[in-house]
């Protein structure tokens, strides 16, 4: 996930925190609208979410 960050960082020029608050919002969104696919989104963005901050 830190290089997901890393790039709405470069790419969007959002702070790290704006980036993560976006990467969060999208992920609860899915969750949302296709609550099929919420364990795998949880296991995607779970990968590099805080232990490795």
């Amino acid at each position: 996930m830190n290089e997901l960050i890393e790039r709405l960082v470069k790419e969007a020029r959002l702070s790290p925190e704006q980036a993560q608050k976006a990467i969060e919002t999208i992920a609860g969104f899915v969750k949302e609208k296709f609550p099929m696919l919420g364990g795998a989104v949880d296991q995607i963005f779970a990968a590099g979410s805080k232990s490795e901050d």
